[in-house]
């Protein structure tokens, strides 16, 4: 008897400390959960999150470690929202979903490889000022990918990168980071 009240009461407390386990609660309001895709398959819908306005800003900067020093001015930095294709898409690129700097080369011949679909109309374009800082501004709660190229800055002392990195924001904060 005395066995089956410390099991009943080992039990109860265990469920009492499983109600305090944290949990990820229901999606912001206004935010549609959409499927996951299927294999990589775009669906415009995933990127409706990222349309809407916020109060976030994303202020990054190319960074310069390693023997040879590389610039990102005047170049393009995409700023994509992460959805299951874009996922899928920096990984095959990549071969990270989280950070890489790789030749752009290397990046480039696995296009074919990646999922198809044109997020163009949801992606977010800065340029690289000439102190490879960038920034963007008014962006909803959410995950994104970074992406830009770098260029060594003496010719001939490395190969051109394509750098990629996820960043998140929330809470209507400014978040630096550097690629």
């Amino acid at each position: 008897m005395a066995d089956r009240v410390r099991l009943l009461a080992a039990a109860a407390l265990m469920g009492a400390l499983s109600a305090c386990a944290p949990s990820l609660g229901p999606p912001p309001p206004g935010r549609v959960v959409a499927m996951p895709a299927e294999n990589g398959v775009f669906r415009a819908g995933d990127f409706a999150w990222s349309q809407a306005p916020g109060r976030n800003t994303l202020a990054g900067s190319l960074g310069h470690a390693g023997p040879v020093r590389y610039s990102c001015a005047g170049a393009t930095v995409v700023l994509t929202p992460e959805t299951p294709w874009s996922t899928r898409r920096m990984s095959v690129l990549y071969k990270s979903a989280v950070r890489a700097a790789l030749p752009a080369d290397d990046v480039r011949s696995r296009q074919s490889q990646a999922p198809p679909g044109d997020s163009n109309p949801f992606v977010k374009r800065a340029v690289c000022d000439a102190a490879d800082h960038f920034n963007f501004v008014g962006l909803p709660d959410g995950a994104w990918y970074v992406v830009t190229i770098a260029k060594p800055t003496a010719a001939g002392s490395g190969p051109t990168l394509a750098v990629m990195r996820r960043v998140t924001t929330r809470g209507g904060k400014i978040t630096t980071f550097e690629l």
